[in-house]
């Protein structure tokens, strides 16, 4: 099997260093905001929750308490392994190696369908799109959680590294695909700086990494996002 899926866009940052984002996600919205806002959306009590872009399984476990089925996509296969190892004892996990516009799964398949972070970045993801419409069933729910970029030291940070970005291409897209929006005041909170240095050094260019060390005192800094959804 190929190590990652045909037609996976690639994500530099865990690809190229899954321990260092292990830090991130341990990092990220300590106070469970991301989650509390989907679940008073669309709660996955005992429902069956897709996970595209599950990386190495962070979240699968903490899905898995509450949902009766889970199930990961991620189509860089090494990762998919790791996330497989790491839901071994949890018999409602299931992963796969794949990719968010080829979804092994079937119609009508899925009650809450999760990305954070992953694929659906605007404009380009329209064959994702489709297969949200696919597997999910009518009563269910489509979340996507992304970095606002329009907003916030991250978001100017981010533009620095990538300038082709348009904040408002992208809003203006989801708004033509009659997604909805809220935004999201997270925080990223380490427990030792180095590890803060190091997440950085992975999220951004060189230069624009040392220039956002150098404006981030402490072992905290705001991460302002946005959820984005859909009902089916």
């Amino acid at each position: 099997m190929p190590r990652i899926a045909k037609g996976a866009i690639p994500s530099p940052n865990i690809w190229n260093t899954p321990q260092v984002y292990e830090l991130e996600n341990r990092a990220v919205d300590p106070d469970g905001a991301a989650d509390a806002a989907i679940r008073a959306l669309r709660p996955w009590d005992g429902a069956t929750l897709l996970d595209i872009g599950c990386g190495t399984g962070f979240h699968l476990p903490i899905y898995a308490r509450h949902a009766a089925r889970v199930i990961g996509v991620e189509p860089h296969g090494d990762l998919a392994a790791l996330a497989r190892r790491r839901c071994a004892a949890l018999p409602a996990v299931q992963v796969h190696a794949a990719t968010a516009q080829d979804l092994p799964l079937p119609d009508a398949s899925v009650d809450v369908a999760v990305a954070r972070w992953a694929y659906f970045f605007g404009p380009g993801c329209e064959p994702g799109l489709r297969e949200l419409s696919r597997v999910v069933r009518r009563g269910g729910a489509a979340f996507v959680i992304d970095l606002d970029a329009a907003r916030g030291a991250f978001g100017r940070w981010f533009q620095r590294t990538v300038p082709t970005y348009s904040a408002g291409a992208v809003e203006d897209f989801w708004v033509r695909h009659g997604w909805q929006r809220q935004p999201l005041d997270l925080r990223m909170a380490f427990e030792r700086r180095a590890d803060l240095e190091a997440v950085l050094r992975i999220e951004f260019a060189p230069e624009v990494a040392e220039q956002a060390i150098a404006e981030t005192p402490g072992l905290e800094l705001p991460y302002p996002n946005v959820l984005r959804w859909r009902f089916y």
